[in-house]
């Protein structure tokens, strides 16, 4: 008697198994977030319903800037290759979105053909309507950096009311779309003109809550001189930080993103560490990809819980006969007191909270009547998802990491920056001498022997407290010291030769001058001597 009880509590104490972390997310989502999101009407407010292919579909970057910024230019680029519907210019060129994507064959898939695919994540878009989509293609090519991550093309934001109107549909809600789904948001900007137009002001506040995506790009940067720049950087950080209300900084990389010889090459260092930056950071994509999606539910599932909140809130204050509609403009008019006492009961941070205008805005042509009360099974579920079954898939998610062998994007212009002698720092730092036939430590060390010999050495050496003497005079940190102590004892007997002395004191001038140290000591750095040790 009663079986199904006892089966019902087995089956509740039973943890779910995944074999990936993509599947477990989309379970996940279906059986536990979903019938929330449903029941509250959480589509109509704020985004549409996830799918297969929003788990499944490789890392995206969205490329958003104002006309002629270079975003195309960029992609160009980055695959070193054309493709199809590129139009490159300096007057606005692109007037769609285009999805820069792997397929067999170079070709366009059209927007409104792209939306039915069950395989690419873009179905959702067809809310958007035909303005939209015959604004929107996908562009498919064979080419090796698009087999880890998708690209997204936008049109150039313009400034002014009319562009917006003439549009015809809601560019900031589309960005808005795209901004949920992608992994990395760039931002970028032409160094000769860094207004944000009203429309771009709108646009970088849609992206409100995908802070953590977003990367700014400061192209062009090699046709100004190095005191403009300097002025140009400060005024953009200015910019975006009346517009990105976060105590964060932003990350901008300084840069000419383009294969065209530099104008004005004196920053030329500075160019090539900023782009090895922004090329590492899009090549760890594919690795977090997982993790970044795994947040994403998070943050949906917690703003699905507050949505509930206020949907049953105003539920409960709806008179059940007389005087709905007049009730109705109160509790828009009143949301934000709502907002408060969602906040005291439930001890929800206000962070959590969806914007209030919008909100009011959504809610006025609502029929409040058709409003769910407050179903507290529903939100268990949710609360159980996010604490147990997400943990068990953040430990997934490291064991699959810790599986894949180090994925990263290759092909096009990353491939310029890894090998070979103008991969970024050879030959210069503790890279110097790389290729040099003779001891790069040789030619100085005529010097250091003169130091050498005045600290005592007994049978050649000399011991910890007497190099400690000399190599505290550079007043590098003891962290840094010991490092390269320990980078220069190459026959780890604690002591040091003229040899050995002569490398510590390199090492130290390659830190002086502003470079890394290695973490294992180059075989073109190891003291002739010590070589046939090696």
């Amino acid at each position: 008697m009663f079986s199904w009880v006892s089966k019902d509590a087995r089956r509740k104490k039973e943890p779910e198994l995944f074999q990936t972390v993509a599947e477990g997310l989309r379970q996940l989502y279906s059986q536990k977030l979903l019938p929330l999101e449903e029941h509250y009407r959480f589509h109509e407010f704020h985004s549409p319903a996830l799918e297969d292919a929003d788990f499944d579909n490789k890392p995206m970057v969205l490329l958003v800037g104002q006309y002629s910024t270079g975003k195309t230019t960029f992609i160009r680029h980055l695959i070193e290759q054309d493709f199809p519907g590129m139009r490159i210019g300096p007057e606005p060129t692109t007037d769609s979105f285009i999805a820069v994507m792997h397929g067999p064959t170079e070709g366009v898939v059209p927007g409104n053909a792209l939306v039915v695919d069950p395989r690419r994540p873009f179905r959702k878009l067809n809310a958007f309507g035909n303005a939209f989509l015959n604004r929107f293609m996908c562009a498919q090519l064979p080419n090796p950096v698009l087999d880890s991550i998708s690209i997204i093309d936008t049109p150039g934001i313009l400034s002014g009311e009319k562009q917006r109107i003439s549009r015809g549909y809601d560019f900031a809600a589309v960005l808005e779309w795209f901004a949920e789904r992608v992994d990395r948001i760039i931002l970028l900007f032409d160094a000769h003109k860094l207004d944000i137009s009203d429309e771009f002001s709108e646009v970088i506040k849609a992206l409100k809550n995908h802070e953590d995506k977003i990367r700014v790009v400061l192209n062009k940067a090699d046709q100004i001189e190095t005191q403009q720049l300097m002025r140009v950087y400060g005024a953009l950080m200015w910019s975006l930080g009346k517009i990105i209300n976060t105590p964060e900084v932003v990350r901008v990389y300084i840069g000419s993103f383009w294969s065209h010889p530099l104008l004005i090459p004196d920053n030329r260092k500075l160019f090539e560490a900023e782009e090895q930056d922004l090329f590492k950071d899009i090549q760890s994509l594919p690795r977090n990809a997982a993790l970044r999606k795994l947040n994403d539910l998070i943050k949906r599932a917690r703003l699905a819980k507050v949505h509930a909140y206020i949907i049953s809130s105003l539920k409960k204050e709806m008179p059940n006969v007389f005087g709905k509609e007049s009730k109705k403009k109160e509790l828009v008019n009143n949301l934000g007191e709502i907002y408060a006492k969602i906040e005291r009961e439930h001890q929800i941070s206000p962070g959590d909270f969806p914007s209030l205008r919008k909100m009011q805005e959504l809610l006025q042509s609502q029929d409040f009547t058709k409003f769910q009360a407050l179903k507290p099974k529903l939100l268990d579920t949710v609360d159980d998802m996010l604490a147990n079954d997400i943990a068990r898939l953040m430990v997934m998610v490291r064991q699959e990491e810790s599986q894949m062998p180090s994925q990263v994007v290759k092909g096009g212009a990353f491939e310029g920056t890894m090998n070979g002698p103008f991969g970024h720092g050879y030959g210069e730092g503790a890279g110097e001498g790389i290729d040099d036939i003779e001891w790069v430590v040789g030619k100085d060390k005529p010097t250091y022997d003169e130091i050498f010999y005045t600290l005592s050495p007994v049978n050649g050496k000399i011991t910890g407290a007497n190099a400690k003497k000399e190599m505290v005079k550079s007043k590098l940190p003891n962290t840094v010291l010991g490092k390269i102590w320990k980078l220069a004892d190459v026959d780890k007997d604690g002591l040091l030769d003229d040899e050995e002395f002569a490398l510590a004191n390199h090492l130290i001038k390659v830190k002086l001058e502003g470079h890394e140290l290695p973490t294992d000591l180059p075989p073109h750095l190891i003291p002739p001597s010590k070589r046939r040790l090696e």
